[in-house]
């Protein structure tokens, strides 16, 4: 399996204020440590399902962060403060998802993992 390339969209950081510049580098920090998590986790994965396995993990920590982020803007408009930093985090992760997808091969396995632990959980109907 092919290793990915992440990175932080430009009109995330075009919509970050003036003042939020510090903000952008923190984002860019943020991608490469995850490109580099994940493609160490695909280079030494002994089979294509292992690496789709650890994506899919790694897919799973960045919709967790991404629905806190989500959280944090209704909380942070409800007391009345610019929400523009949460939202800028919150679409970060959205387009990092997005950005996995984006590459078919891996794509196509994490969605076989992802169904896979559907199944292993199992469903529950009415709850």
């Amino acid at each position: 399996m092919d290793t990915v390339s992440l990175g932080v969209p430009q009109p995330i950081l075009d919509a970050l204020p003036e003042e939020g510049i510090d903000a952008g580098s923190d984002m860019q920090r943020v991608v490469a440590s995850w490109q580099e998590r994940i493609n160490e986790a695909i280079e030494t994965a002994e089979s294509d399902r292992d690496a789709a396995g650890a994506v899919a993990d790694a897919v799973e920590v960045l919709e967790d962060r991404h629905e806190r982020y989500d959280k944090h803007v209704v909380e942070l408009r409800a007391w009345g403060q610019s929400p523009i930093y949460a939202i800028a985090w919150r679409n970060l992760y959205a387009d990092l998802i997005a950005q996995l997808y984006d590459h078919d091969e891996l794509a196509d396995q994490m969605n076989r993992e992802r169904n896979a632990r559907i199944v292993e959980d199992g469903i529950r109907f009415g709850e």
